[in-house]
């Protein structure tokens, strides 16, 4: 069995976490020829599903991934890329996906999954699961992770499984991220889903918060964060999706070494003036203008700080 794990699971990713709290296991999912082009992973999950109706569910022992994972073929990143979300990073991810030799995981729910388990699993598990994700076929030659926005409070584990692996700061104006926030806010952005001490507030200090005080609040951490991390990673990076969606594809590409050829570079340039996750649509986005409301106030000193940063 041990030689022939490596077919028995090509095609396959541990897609969830199931069962008892104490003891989980892993929930498998059979992905075909998936090229994981995709806005966010959530949306090949469900493509995927329907190659899996006609089969058995597949589970696992969690505490197999590490042995397993060492016996197929992977590709290690190129680079993570953190963000503020709001910020271009789904865009950047999509025109990164134009390159066939690219394998590129945006907001992997799985990755999350380990990462804010209660029962604090090993961090180990978290890069055997990339590996299957990223297996050595169809001529891939490369691999892009995006984190979930709150996952740079995990830089810590993920800097620790990846000491040479450039990061990428993906960040914008907080007041413009929280005018994207207002028209249809994500599950950080709302007070209470994600635990609120893994994003650094106290128990009860949320629900004094109105929603546009909370992400204000919000964003001051994730850039304060971005600061801790530039001042001390000399393979971190900034970026500010006001440069622009070729400038960001070019410094990710020029931090992890990835060359992008002519062809693909033109397949890019058209891509980018469409919406990042409606491509039929061409994205128009007025500038803010306005004043930085008081909510957002100190996340912009902090944003500021990162502009010295990048510029310096």
């Amino acid at each position: 069995m041990e030689g022939s794990i490596a077919a028995v699971l090509a095609n396959w990713v541990p897609y969830k976490l199931s069962g008892d709290e104490a003891q989980p296991h892993c929930e498998w999912l059979y992905t075909g020829d998936a090229a994981f082009t995709d806005p966010f992973f959530d949306d090949t999950i469900v493509k995927c599903k329907q190659l899996n109706y006609r089969r058995y569910k597949s589970v696992s022992s969690i505490d197999l991934l590490p042995e397993w994972s060492k016996q197929i073929a992977s590709l290690p990143p190129s680079a993570f890329i953190f963000h503020v979300s709001r910020c271009g990073s789904t865009l950047a991810t999509q025109l990164l996906s134009l390159d066939p030799a690219s394998i590129v995981l945006s907001e992997v729910p799985f990755f999350d999954h380990l990462l804010r388990s209660k029962q604090h699993l090993s961090p180990q598990l978290l890069k055997a699961a990339i590996a299957f994700y990223a297996t050595v076929k169809n001529n891939r030659e490369r691999l892009f992770i995006k984190t979930d926005s709150w996952h740079i409070f995990f830089y810590k584990q993920i800097r620790e499984l990846y000491p040479q692996t450039p990061f990428i700061m993906l960040y914008r104006r907080p007041d413009e991220v929280i005018r994207s926030q207002q028209k249809q806010r994500g599950m950080h952005a709302v007070p209470g889903l994600i635990e609120p001490a893994l994003l650094g507030f106290e128990k009860n200090e949320v629900q004094q918060l109105s929603l546009d005080e909370y992400i204000g609040k919000l964003l001051e951490k994730y850039l304060q964060a971005f600061i801790d991390i530039l001042g001390k990673d000399k393979l971190a990076f900034p970026v500010n999706y006001n440069e622009g969606p070729m400038a960001m594809v070019q410094k990710i590409a020029a931090v992890s070494n990835t060359v992008i050829g002519s062809a693909v570079m033109e397949k890019i340039k058209d891509r980018a003036v469409y919406h990042a996750k409606y491509p039929e649509r061409v994205f128009a986005e007025e500038a803010v203008h306005d004043p930085v409301p008081d909510y957002c106030r100190a996340a912009y000193e902090k944003y500021e700080v990162l502009e010295k940063i990048r510029n310096s």
